[in-house]
């Protein structure tokens, strides 16, 4: 058994693919099959690649999301929060630049309407939502309601000794 484990088959490590190779490939066959899972195949990879990235973080006071939407200027984003507990992001990048009369070379700045839709598995004060835009990072901070917050209590420990 322990020459199973600690044989590799003849190979050494020079013949393993590197990691960054094997990121490469994972993402593309991502790419490959998001694609393939949209309903009009394709045509929504757009929206796809506009999806801000969010974070999710949890206080003892609240519930703050942190979406990254650089490019988007602030008129161009609508936030919703639903009472059972869906926060929407939605939002345009427009094209700033105007057509000249040479086409692009190559370009991989994204263009387009994104919307993406959060769940929120807490019972929150949804009256009291506030969110801050700043230099494409959108904070919105969804304060706990008082139920919530009493959901947890510090259990204490105590050291039993024979």
């Amino acid at each position: 058994m322990k020459n199973m484990i600690t044989n590799n088959s003849g190979r050494n490590h020079q013949d393993l693919p590197s990691l960054s190779r094997m990121n490469d490939f994972n993402h593309l066959m991502n790419y490959f099959w998001n694609y393939f899972d949209t309903p009009t195949f394709g045509a929504e990879t757009a929206a796809v690649e506009m999806e801000p990235k969010i974070q999710v973080t949890e206080t003892k006071e609240a519930v703050n999301v942190t979406a990254e939407l650089p490019g988007i200027d602030e008129k161009n984003l609508d936030l919703q929060i639903s009472s059972d507990g869906y926060l929407s992001l939605c939002g345009e990048k427009k094209n700033a630049f105007e057509k000249t009369d040479k086409d692009a070379y190559f370009s991989e700045i994204s263009y387009g309407m994104f919307k993406r839709t959060i769940p929120l598995p807490w019972d929150l004060d949804y009256d009291k939502v506030s969110a801050d835009y700043n230099n494409g990072v959108l904070t919105v901070c969804i304060p706990k309601s008082s139920e919530e917050k009493q959901k947890f209590k510090k259990i204490e420990l105590s050291s039993s000794k024979n």
